[in-house]
């Protein structure tokens, strides 16, 4: 394997885009097969620069280039952070403001031409670097509420950003060694420096490349970037040398990732189910039917693929479904009681029952409050006060003017027509949430018109405002209760907050939360948000999903994370194994 990876370093380093298409079967000089991983994403990644980048396919292949300072420890429950590229934990003063970390000597960037032939080594410098970047106006990161007014004197960059202004807040004082200093305790610092967007960048890279580094990225992570064919087909190779370990074994474990990006349900499943892939998460519930024993209340894998030797592994995911509404939006958006009187309504009319049971084959939980269980914050016994009630939601609109005419669909106050427009994705459970919604919304009197895309597209409006409604769904970046509950912030308009929702009674409570360590003080807050999203109703809350996992017999470490994206560099192929089940498959 040693001499694979080294093989695959050097065609890295002489021609950094190429690896060879048929280096999947092509022994290695040992004699023996590359260990291969096949894998699939659901959506097209958008680019893979860890400043920029924040929808779910880029962040999982981000968090296998990149290197952040922390990681989670791969089988600890509950979650716990360990050291990554640190010696060890970082320490922290008595005032829990200043964070000092120590770097591990002799860790080095994937080869690239950015770096003049030489070997280039990660130092503290680095990251210093890394996390100016989410400052970088020109970027537009989406990621900087983590830090923003955070770092002592970042006002400096905020105002006049330059790489070339030091601030105290953020400093290398040697080669390994890096300090932070903040203006008050954050609780969840050690949280954001596990993220993808926290990942190592090399400057030469970044300056190389400019604004086409999300299209190179060159990280310090696990894998390295093989071959690249954009929102298809991606090849990561084993890097040779990554520093860390599991069980006493250099990760990772396998020589290579083929991932495809496969957005079409049936094709995952039925692609998984002839052993395109070594695994599936998150079995689309139109497609369950093909893998669960239908006679089961229980989620039950199928006896024909028991046999086979697949493994279900039932997984409550760290996540949120929600559909958003445009705050902005002049027909839909605003804070007056008619426009808040239609969103509520629109809530009203959402059937949860049918949503769970029809579309989701009972494998989802209603949604009371933005936090999914088992996140830091998640009180079980919160009830929304907004449950199904279609006849209410008509009440509502009508004693607010939204008054039937002859067709049967409810016009605005001011006697205009109205018609609701909400985005979806052109996929089989795309086209069966369309139904639910018309279904809900026909029942109210509300007229509404679907408009499909790819999500990433989806995404890309609705930060510039010029979406009315999309349903979509968080997945935690951490499991604190402050990553959920920052969707709503009004700074965070045109970067999470989708719903460009910008109300100082909850941006009050959210910036007092946020400073706050898990507790009491800090639920009651969580609580208060929560009310004064049910009061105005910037979202429909819908569910929180338990994944059906499944795996193949010949997949081995396998363990789904709560929080990380993916578990790659940590799974490894039983050859023998693999090559048996093939010549049973029918």
């Amino acid at each position: 394997m040693k001499t694979f990876r080294q093989f695959a370093a050097a065609l890295l380093c002489a021609c950094t885009a190429a690896f060879a298409t048929g280096a999947a079967t092509a022994p290695t000089a040992a004699g023996k097969p590359p260990k291969v991983l096949h894998a699939l994403l659901s959506t097209g990644e958008t680019g893979l620069d860890p400043a920029v980048a924040s929808d779910l396919a880029s962040l999982s292949l981000l968090e296998n280039l990149f290197d952040p300072m922390l990681r989670y420890d791969y089988l600890a429950r509950p979650v716990r952070l360990q050291a990554n590229t640190l010696v060890t934990m970082p320490t922290v003063d008595a005032a829990g403001t200043t964070w000092t970390f120590r770097l591990k000597p002799g860790m080095h960037f994937a080869p690239d031409p950015a770096f003049g032939g030489a070997r280039r080594e990660v130092t503290a410098q680095d990251y210093v670097y890394s996390l100016q970047r989410l400052y970088d106006p020109a970027l537009k990161s989406p990621w900087l509420f983590l830090f923003e007014g955070k770092l002592l004197g970042d006002a400096a960059w905020r105002e006049r950003f330059s790489y070339a202004t030091a601030i105290p807040g953020l400093r290398a004082l040697d080669r390994y060694t890096l300090q932070m200093r903040l203006n008050t305790p954050d609780p969840s610092l050690l949280f954001y420096l596990a993220l993808p967007a926290t990942g190592v960048v090399a400057r030469e890279a970044a300056e190389r490349y400019g604004s086409q580094l999300g299209n190179h990225p060159i990280g310090s992570g696990p894998f390295m970037m093989g071959t690249w064919k954009h929102s298809d087909r991606i090849t990561l190779l084993a890097n040779p040398d990554y520093h860390a370990t599991l069980g006493g074994k250099r990760l990772p474990l396998v020589d290579r990732v083929d991932v495809k990006i496969m957005e079409e349900y049936q094709s995952r499943v039925l692609g998984y189910l002839n052993g395109e892939f070594d695994y599936i998460e998150q079995v689309p519930e139109s497609m369950r039917d093909l893998v669960l024993d239908p006679a089961s209340s229980a989620p039950v894998l199928k006896s024909e693929l028991a046999r086979r030797g697949m493994v279900l592994e039932p997984f409550p995911v760290l996540q949120t479904y929600y559909m958003w509404m445009n705050m902005e939006d002049p027909v839909i958006g605003g804070y007056s009681p008619a426009k808040v009187a239609l969103r509520r309504a629109i809530a009203l009319g959402y059937n949860s029952d049918e949503d769970v049971a029809l579309l989701k084959k009972g494998l989802a939980l209603p949604a009371q409050s933005p936090l999914p269980p088992n996140v830091l914050g998640y009180d079980p016994a919160y009830r929304s006060p907004i449950a199904y009630d279609p006849a209410l939601a008509r009440k509502l609109l009508d004693r607010h003017g939204y008054r039937k005419g002859a067709d049967g669909y409810r016009t605005l106050p001011d006697g205009r027509p109205l018609t609701l427009r909400m985005h979806s994705e052109p996929s089989m459970v795309g086209r069966l949430r369309d139904e639910l919604w018309r279904k809900n919304l026909t029942a109210l009197g509300l007229r509404v018109h679907f408009i499909t895309d790819k999500k990433t597209e989806i995404i890309k409006a609705s930060r510039l405002g010029k979406v009315m409604m999309f349903e979509t769904n968080w997945v935690a970046d951490f499991p604190d209760g402050d990553n959920f509950y920052q969707l709503l912030y009004g700074p965070n308009a045109g970067r999470a907050n989708y719903a460009r929702f910008n109300l100082p009674a909850y941006n009050e409570r959210y910036e007092k939360a946020r400073q706050l360590a898990d507790g009491p003080e800090r639920q009651a807050l969580y609580r208060e948000l929560a009310q004064l999203i049910h009061a105005y109703n910037p979202w429909v809350l819908l569910t929180h999903p338990i994944s059906a996992d499944i795996r193949q017999p010949w997949l081995k470490n396998y363990k789904r994370h709560p929080v990380e994206f993916t578990n790659w560099r940590y799974l490894d192929i039983d050859l023998p194994a693999r090559e048996r089940a093939a010549k049973m498959t029918p």
